[in-house]
């Protein structure tokens, strides 16, 4: 997994960053919640690893910001704390954390919150994917919508998006339909 992390303790980050490294996955590391918001916008990342506590911009206010975020892939958060108590793991999911973990971490515990995180967003990029399926006749093109009835393609992709349609005709149709019409008019003119 592509993991971006963010810490102001530069031993903090180098340890996490060889752990992470050590487990197979690729770390991008930012030493506060501006660089790591900066090159969050600027990348690709499954995974955000952040402390809580760091100068200017912190763990909490990041998280914020990626849930602000318009992409079309979900970012998993894990938030790193020293913090303890029901208060604080309420705030934090509440800021949009997927997961926490205590500092000074464990190997094994990170490991085993990674492949949960690799779980989770295996399945909602396998949801997203079974949501974008439309169920269409074969044979007239129709398209079955939530309600369980069939619909002009046109008329359903119209109610749902801002399209608009301009009809033409591909050049496999003009051969097959509208070369006949044509040649038939011109039987019927010459007559």
């Amino acid at each position: 997994m592509k993991i971006l992390t963010a810490d102001d303790d530069a031993g903090s980050r180098a340890i996490l960053s060889r752990v992470l490294k050590s487990l197979g996955h690729d770390v991008v590391e930012t030493k506060d919640g501006n660089e790591g918001w900066g090159t969050y916008r600027v990348g690709n990342f499954q995974l955000v690893i952040s402390d809580w506590m760091m100068p200017g911009m912190n763990g909490i206010e990041f998280c914020k910001l990626v849930r602000q975020d318009t992409r079309p892939k979900y970012t998993y958060i894990i938030l790193l704390t020293s913090l303890e108590g029901k208060e604080k793991y309420l705030e934090g999911m509440e800021a949009g954390a997927d997961d926490f973990i205590s500092k000074p971490f464990d190997r094994d515990t990170l490991a085993a919150r990674l492949r949960v995180a690799e779980r989770i967003l295996s399945l909602q990029a396998e949801v997203k994917q079974l949501e974008g399926l439309l169920p269409i006749c074969a044979y007239c093109k129709k398209i079955k919508d939530d309600e369980n009835h069939w619909q002009h393609m046109e008329s359903y992709i119209s109610r749902r998006t801002e399209a608009n349609f301009s009809h033409g005709i591909c050049p496999d149709c003009y051969q097959k339909h509208m070369v006949p019409q044509l040649q038939e008019l011109r039987k019927i003119r010459n007559g």
